[in-house]
């Protein structure tokens, strides 16, 4: 497995996650129920699998399953805890005294009394939104929770990367996790960089596109079927410098495996961070290969 540092937490962690929420969400097309005496166990079996293997950072959520994601957690990580980087989320919306019971709820289901990452649960962090965290209570909770040293760092997620650049420039998040991947571009556009800039760690949600991608190209392309269009999407993630952190959802333990298998053995041919954005810079990056130059 390969480690990077986590920004500006110093914290070394895997390149890929164990995304939490599969674990707790029903696929019956797939033959899963993690809510079933069989499925549940299997889950446990899933994480682990990934910590055996050498992922240390495990993602989950308060509001995945109502906390199933989070006890399924617990269970697996009994007597190894020390060894691994665990963060979840709180809800949006809470006050200050709920924000603080809410993390507080995480970490019993967890079976632990500290959480290395709190991140508030975003969507989209409209203006209305940032308002209450930063003055209605939730922001404050949390970081009286770090100075308690119940948690150590502080993030937020967001599936619009675009609307969490206010609360970045706060200075008062160590971590973001944001939506990012091969056919959602907007972090790239405009928060990739800056988070570098400001040293702030960098994970992600739907590193594969939770399928989206790969759905609509069988329907598309249907030549396509033979390709490993997942591994294409995890390749893409892992080839941007600017991300820490690919939390993939992964139910199975042979998932893990494939998906630790494919991490360990891909280099890079190139940073994704240097592909050229935007048509006038593509047509410069498509002549420079074939070693022509605009008069």
């Amino acid at each position: 497995m390969h480690y990077v540092r986590l920004g500006r937490t110093g914290e070394r962690v895997s390149r890929i996650g164990f995304g939490g929420f599969p674990i707790c969400a029903v696929n019956y097309a797939r033959g899963w129920d993690p809510y079933s005496q069989d499925g549940r166990a299997v889950a446990v079996r899933t994480v682990q699998r990934a910590v055996a293997l050498g992922i240390n950072y495990i993602d989950t959520a308060a509001a995945y399953g109502e906390g199933h994601s989070e006890r399924i957690i617990g269970e697996a990580i009994a007597g190894r805890r020390d060894e691994l980087f665990v963060a979840t989320k709180v809800v949006l919306g809470l006050d200050g005294p709920r924000t603080t019971a809410s993390v507080r709820e995480s970490m019993e289901r967890l079976g632990t009394d500290r959480l290395d990452l709190i991140q508030f649960h975003g969507g989209v962090y409209t203006d209305e939104v940032n308002r209450h965290l930063l003055r209605g209570g939730p922001m404050d909770a949390l970081l009286a929770l770090r100075d308690r040293g119940e948690v150590r760092f502080v993030g937020a997620t967001t599936e619009e990367p675009f609307s969490l650049l206010p609360l970045m420039r706060t200075g008062l998040l160590d971590v973001i996790q944001v939506r990012y991947n091969l056919i959602y571009q907007s972090a790239a556009h405009h928060v990739l960089d800056e988070a570098r800039e400001r040293d702030i760690g960098v994970t992600l949600m739907r590193p594969l596109t939770s399928g989206i991608f790969q759905h609509l190209a069988g329907r598309l392309l249907p030549e396509l079927a033979d390709c490993d269009l997942y591994a294409a999407c995890l390749k893409y993630v892992l080839a941007d410098s600017r991300v820490h952190v690919a939390n993939v959802g992964m139910r199975w333990p042979q998932e893990v495996e494939a998906n630790v298998r494919l991490a360990e053995r891909f280099e890079p041919p190139f940073d994704v961070a240097d592909l050229p954005r935007g048509t006038n810079k593509v047509y410069d990056a498509m002549d420079a290969d074939e070693g022509l130059s605009r008069p």
